[in-house]
């Protein structure tokens, strides 16, 4: 069977067929949750990021030119939202001064017998001790799998600050990765 494009998704939505609506949010729902839950480290939270980052999509849908791919736009609000989350949530705080969050509760040790699923682990703990600016470079490169020319074109920043954010926060990926082998 064939898949439409966002676009044909889109220009029905616009006329209110609500399946297009409906295959547009499953398309990308699973993306979007994972992303949020990333950012946010919490599964409650990145659930009502989600919808709210949908909410947000649905009303300004209409406002999508098409200049670039629709899964940028969708997650530029998504962007954007997670900013919001982290303002609401630390209204005195800078952004690029949240501290670096640790989930002592889900300790794991990295030893060369690891499964792929504590391995994973170990990456999430990790990023989740990264300033917010760095996580999101991981996140946008390697999770939803952007160019740095959309990463930057979608932050507002230069390519060159794009990888230097990125290489920095793979360095410090590095460390807290070397350090829990170290200690396990």
């Amino acid at each position: 069977m064939f898949e439409r494009s966002d676009e044909s998704l889109i220009k029905q939505a616009l006329k209110g067929k609500k399946s297009a609506w409906v295959s547009l949010v499953k398309r990308y729902e699973s993306g979007i949750y994972n992303y949020a839950y990333r950012m946010v480290n919490h599964p409650d939270d990145a659930m009502d990021l989600m919808q709210d980052i949908f909410i947000a999509v649905y009303r300004n849908l209409s406002t999508f030119r098409g200049d670039s791919p629709f899964k940028g736009w969708l997650f530029k609000i998504a962007h954007y939202r997670c900013i919001e989350y982290y303002r609401k949530k630390r209204p005195l705080q800078s952004i690029d001064d949240v501290p670096e969050q640790v989930d002592e509760s889900q300790d794991a040790c990295l030893d060369t017998g690891l499964t792929q699923g504590q391995q994973s682990q170990a990456l999430h703990q990790a990023m989740q001790r990264l300033a917010f600016n760095q996580k999101i470079m991981v996140e946008m490169k390697f999770f939803q799998q952007f160019t740095f020319e959309e990463i930057a074109q979608q932050l507002g920043i230069s390519t060159n600050t794009a990888k230097s954010r990125l290489y920095s926060a793979l360095d410090k990926l590095k460390d807290y990765l070397e350090v829990e082998d170290v200690a396990a």
